[in-house]
């Protein structure tokens, strides 16, 4: 029983451990990277495309408070009529 449950893991070990590729990025065999975007004389790279744009991860334009503080009132916070 625990040599045939040894063959079915060692197959599943060796496809996880394949998962782990490090190579640089490249378009498969025959195909292109994508079009150069309007405006654009150069195709851009396969590390920039893999680049998120701005919009997808922005940064904070806030600072965290660090410790609470009175709330300012607030003009627009108004009881339902």
């Amino acid at each position: 029983m625990k040599q045939v449950a040894a063959l079915f893991a060692l197959p599943a070990f060796a496809l996880l451990a394949a998962c782990g590729q490090t190579a640089d990025l490249r378009p498969q065999a025959g195909k292109e990277l994508p079009q150069a975007p309007y405006g654009r004389k150069d195709r851009p790279s396969a590390e920039e495309l893999m680049e998120p744009a701005s919009q997808a991860a922005p940064e904070r334009s806030v600072e965290l408070r660090r410790r609470s503080e009175e709330r300012e009132d607030d003009p627009f916070d108004l009881p339902p009529e």
